[in-house]
């Protein structure tokens, strides 16, 4: 069986297409079947947006669908930024811009609890769902640092660790990372769906 990642997200491609290989799932992205739409997140949390790319990339190619929605929660900030970690500070502003506009509401907080969150749904051409959630505990930096990973790596620290996730290599990440979890759980999943 294949799948189609309907992300189109590099840094999310890459680490899928990495961890889903080494679980031996067969797949392909949206941008190699020419799905060009855009799929509007009008969800409430993770799951729902999931839901949202899955169902639409999945009758658009007729194929079963992967799709993840993540983001980031700063307790400090009631959860912020949430479904909206993508735009938070403005849609037109760069990774790094997000990251800085991140560390200056957090300027004067000494609490930096955080989370990162991977939701992951499949959605098959017979209507069925499937989900997995991974969650990365940790805190904020107060700085960026690091040139790996993508999106809020380099003020991310996963607990236990001293490093930033832009500090670790792939494979150190995808260990302890939301959606390393998450794809890892996923598999699971899967396979009891198909049993």
């Amino acid at each position: 069986m294949k799948y189609v990642l309907a992300t189109t997200n590099p840094g999310k491609v890459a680490e899928m297409s990495k961890m889903l290989s080494e679980l031996g799932f067969d797949f392909v992205t949206r941008d190699a079947l020419g799905i060009g739409i855009d799929v509007e997140e009008t969800g409430d949390t993770f799951l729902e947006n999931a839901t949202l790319k899955a169902r639409a990339i999945c009758r658009e190619s007729g194929m079963p669908a992967i799709a993840d929605d993540s983001g980031l929660t700063v307790e400090a900030l009631g959860g912020e930024p949430g479904v909206y970690t993508s735009s938070y500070g403005g849609e037109e502003l760069t990774a790094s811009e997000h990251n800085l506009f991140l560390l200056s509401k957090m300027k004067n907080t000494e609490h930096r609890a955080a989370k990162f969150v991977s939701t992951i749904v499949c959605a098959f051409p017979n209507g069925d769902l499937i989900s997995a959630v991974g969650e990365c505990q940790g805190t904020i930096a107060t700085e960026q640092r690091g040139t790996g990973g993508f999106g809020y790596d380099p003020v991310f620290i996963p607990a236990g660790s001293t490093k930033t996730m832009s500090e670790l290599n792939p494979d150190e990440k995808n260990a302890v990372s939301h959606r390393g979890k998450s794809l890892r759980e996923f598999a699971k999943v899967l396979r009891e769906y198909y049993a």
